[in-house]
């Protein structure tokens, strides 16, 4: 399946234009901002490892109130408004149009996690690890909130498809330190939010190649598998309508 760039472009030029009129959407886009004030002088004082589980925290914080439920409103308001159903009469792609809407919410989300990381004064010890987690994990919560949406009728029901989303991803780091008085949890481990605690504590504390693959690749099998959940999901509601 072919990637028109110019349709990717004009996709892209149309969600910029309605995402800055969307205020209740684009106001999303602080809190990154706001999480990194309020927390970067807490930890001043703790062990590297422990500023990086900090941040690591904002940073699964912040994919689900930003990227995965700006994703998740774009798509959603689409399909309320019927014009997902006309985008898909175009000459645009299955791809042409998922990577379209996808690469506002991923800029924008780059560009806020950068300046939080700045003002939370975090400093990755291997940029590369650290730029690779991000970037898995940005299209990781994209397609997760391509599938909330694309089963979402309208922008009240989207809102409200993120709520278990965010209790689940957001706790399993913190449910996972439960796992020696209840096995159960142990499951929750396999998180991507747990493993981006790993890779960050690992990337500032010193690691060797075996020590990140386990995390990387973890968060590599979610990613995966949740773009492809999202790729099938929007070619079936295609093949319902």
């Amino acid at each position: 399946m072919n990637v028109s760039l110019k349709r990717v472009r004009a996709i892209f030029v149309k969600d910029y234009k309605e995402f800055s009129r969307n205020y209740a959407i684009s106001i999303m886009l602080i809190c990154p901002i706001v999480l990194a004030l309020l927390i970067r002088g807490i930890d001043s004082s703790l062990p590297l490892a422990s500023v990086a589980a900090t941040f690591a925290n904002v940073l699964n914080i912040s994919f689900l109130l930003m990227t995965c439920f700006a994703q998740a409103c774009l798509i959603a308001e689409e399909k309320e408004r019927n014009t997902l159903r006309s985008l898909r009469m175009t000459p645009a792609t299955t791809l042409d149009i998922l990577i379209g809407k996808s690469a506002l919410v991923f800029v924008m989300s780059a560009i806020v996690l950068a300046a939080a990381a700045l003002i939370f004064g975090y400093k990755p010890g291997n940029i590369a690890v650290f730029v690779i987690v991000i970037i898995l994990s940005l299209i990781l919560y994209i397609a997760l909130g391509t599938i909330c949406g694309l089963f979402s009728k309208t922008l009240l029901e989207a809102s409200l498809s993120i709520l278990p989303v965010c209790l689940l991803f957001t706790a399993a780091p913190w449910g996972a330190l439960l796992e020696d008085e209840y096995p159960v949890f142990r499951v929750l481990d396999y998180m991507p939010s747990s493993q981006l605690v790993h890779a960050l504590r690992l990337d500032d504390t010193g690691f060797t190649m075996g020590d990140v693959w386990k995390p990387l690749l973890l968060i590599f099998i979610w990613t995966v598998g949740l773009t492809a959940a999202a790729v099938m999901g929007y070619q079936r509601q295609l093949k319902n309508e």
